[in-house]
Parts: C-alpha cells; structure tokens; sequence
C-alpha cells in the first residue's frame, strides 16, 4: 500500500486538477488591488454560462452552506410562509436554516430516493396562495437524486408568484443549469463538488425578480446582504476580503470547463452515471434511485446480501480508496459513489474494478470482472471521442 495515496471517489470534496493546484500555489496579492480587480473581471463572464445566466453570480468565502443560508436570509422575512421540498438530508437543511430565521416552513416530504413530482407542488400551491418563496434540492447529495428542476420551475409559475430558490451545491458544473430559462430565482452551489476545488467559496445568482424581492427586504443580514456583494461586483471588488488563493483555483476551473467545453463536461458525468449504474446492475446489487431519477454526479448503492460499511471500512484499508456512507436514516444502509467534477471514465473503471475485489472480500458472490465489463461496454457505445 502506498501510504501517501488517496482515492476519493465521495460526492465532496472532489479531486483537484494539479494545474487547479499550482494556480492556487500563485503569491498572494493585495485584496483590494488592481490585479485582484483584473481576475474577478475574467472569472464573472466564465462563471455565468455554468449557471445559465446572464446576471452576475455572487462569490462568498464560505461553504455551501453559506449560499443557502444567503439564499434565506435575503430573499425571505420572518414570519413569511415557504414551502420546503424534502427529498434528503439537504433537503431537511433547508428547513433547518428557514426556521433558524423564524419563517413559517411548510414541508413536502418525498420518499428518500425518489424525485419530486412536480403535481405534487401543483396541488399544495394551490391550496396554499400565501407561500413566498419554494425551496428544492436539484441533486439530493444523501441519495443520488436529481430533481426536476426545470418542470418544477414551470409548475411554480403556473401557480404561484413564490420565489423559487434551488441549492444545486452538488451539480452546478455537471449538468445542465439554465437559470434564465427555466426561470430559476436563485441558484447557489458550493466550490467543492463539480467545480473542481477545495472548500471555501460559495456561489449565488439571482433573477431580476429575485433581487427586487431582496432589495425590499430590509432585513437582508451583514456578512450575507447580497445587495452588498451585487454593488461591489459592479466594481470588480468585493464587500469583504475574498479567499484569493480559491479565485486563483477557481480562474484555471472555470479555464479547464471552458477547453473541454460546457456541453462535454455535462456529456462526461452522464457517462459516468451509466458506467457507474450499469455495472451495479451487471453485478445485481441495488441502487437506491431508478434509472429515471438518478444523477449525473453521485450513485447510490443499497446493498441486501452484505454490510455496506463492513465494504466501505474494506476499500479504505486495502486501497486507501474512499466512499461515502449513508445519511440519517440511511446511515449504514447504503454506501455513496461520487462520480464528478476531475473524474474520468478511466477513475470509474479503477473504481468498479477495486469494488469488485473489496465485494468479495466481504463474501458476496459475484463473477469478477462481470461489473468492469459492463461499464466497459457502456464507454465503447457511447464513450468520449
């Protein structure tokens, strides 16, 4: 075993690209200079075709997190109702923070694996013609789910004036996010995941709707007022001292997503989803999502004949290879793949193949090579060119 060697293959954080890495190595500059001023100028205009936007997309130092709870605070008053899309655990997150700010939650819980159906919010929003704002999750990171975010956009319009608020922390940079046309009124995500960085920036854009709702809101916070970031962006600056070595980072991300091209990055992670899925179906071991419903960027697995964290505990001994677990409910019923952001066809192949002997080390039966093959054949049908 080589000591010094990590395999990540958890939906976040993702690898780094190494020319990610030495950019983010470049000397640090004054926050308030010119050369500071120069390369938030270069990142914005990279930085809005991920979103499907032609309006500025804020930069905060923090977490994903961050952006969601930036999200909450400016576009939401106490006491106002909003309906909250459950379908995992950062579905929940969101009522968590809604609530933190005395706002009135109603919750629409779905089966964890399951997608929303877009009938469902119909139905409640009908009934409910106070809800200000609809909060969803397009990629449910607990469960490999990826929402239906554009028909949900349109099912909310058809029904209600409500904001509609999507955290999509654990795709924006995988798949497809058209903002403007799917009429989204905020969109955040978070540097770590498809974005290709370490922790530590978080990212929100907000619709012309959105921002008027924001610049009414007198209650908008300090370090989150986005009225604060929008004024500052207008000056290539920032309202607070930016984490510059993460924009270096996230100036050669955003250059390494425009070689390969928007439209291929997004091609690469649905191969990867097919390699992933349809070695587990070779290998006949459940996943949580359908077909149907899965995402692009993690795969979730629930195993019945084995120990799903006896497997994980095998893969990370043996190999130094990691792989998230479930959870809250699922804590130890399901093991998580990630598949996003600097990941290859040729990291999907080492990972089923290292599966493949970490299964037999905890005794269930399979034919080795059986799930290798199948993913191999998925990428000579379809596979990069």
């Amino acid at each position: 075993m080589l000591f010094d060697q990590t395999i990540l293959r958890i939906p976040g954080p993702t690898p780094i690209p190494p020319s990610v890495e030495r950019a983010m190595n470049a000397p640090m500059v004054g926050h308030r200079s010119s050369e500071t001023s120069d390369l938030i100028r270069a990142i914005q205009p990279k930085l809005q075709p991920i979103f499907g936007t032609n309006q500025d997309v804020v930069i905060l130092a923090g977490s994903g997190t961050a952006a969601l709870e930036a999200a909450v605070v400016n576009a939401v008053r106490p006491l106002d109702e909003v309906l909250v899309i459950v379908t995992g655990a950062f579905g929940a997150r969101f009522v968590d923070i809604c609530m933190a700010y005395g706002i009135r939650v109603h919750q629409l819980q779905v089966a964890w694996g399951k997608a929303i159906d877009p009938k469902e919010v119909i139905g409640f929003l009908e009934h409910h013609k106070e809800i200000s704002a609809v909060f969803a999750t397009y990629c449910e990171t607990s469960t490999g789910v990826l929402n239906p975010v554009e028909e949900l956009a349109k099912a909310i319009r058809s029904v209600s004036d409500g904001l509609f608020i999507v955290d999509g922390v654990s795709c924006v940079g995988g798949v497809p996010a058209k903002m403007d046309e799917w009429g989204i009124d905020l969109l955040v995500t978070g540097s770590q995941k498809a974005l290709m960085l370490p922790a530590g920036l978080a990212f929100v854009a907000m619709s012309n709707r959105a921002l008027k709702r924001i610049q009414a809101n007198p209650n908008r916070g300090f370090y989150f007022d986005l009225i604060k970031y929008r004024t500052n962006l207008e000056n290539n600056t920032t309202p607070f001292t930016p984490a510059l070595s993460l924009l270096f980072g996230l100036e050669q991300a955003l250059n390494l997503i425009e070689q390969e091209g928007l439209e291929n990055v997004y091609r690469r992670h649905s191969l990867l989803m097919d390699m992933t899925r349809s070695a587990f179906h070779a290998l006949q071991i459940p996943l949580l999502t359908s077909d149907e419903d899965a995402s692009p960027t993690v795969t979730a697995v629930r195993p019945v004949d084995f120990d799903a964290e006896e497997f994980r505990k095998v893969l990370k001994q043996e190999f130094r290879m990691s792989i998230a677990g479930g959870q809250g409910h699922l804590k130890g019923d399901i093991f998580r793949i990630g598949h996003m952001g600097y990941c290859s066809p040729a990291d999907v192949l080492q990972t089923i193949g290292l599966v493949e002997i970490a299964l037999v080390k905890v005794g269930k039966p399979i034919e080795l090579g059986k799930g290798v093959a199948a993913a191999q054949r998925i990428y000579l049908e379809r596979g990069m060119k």
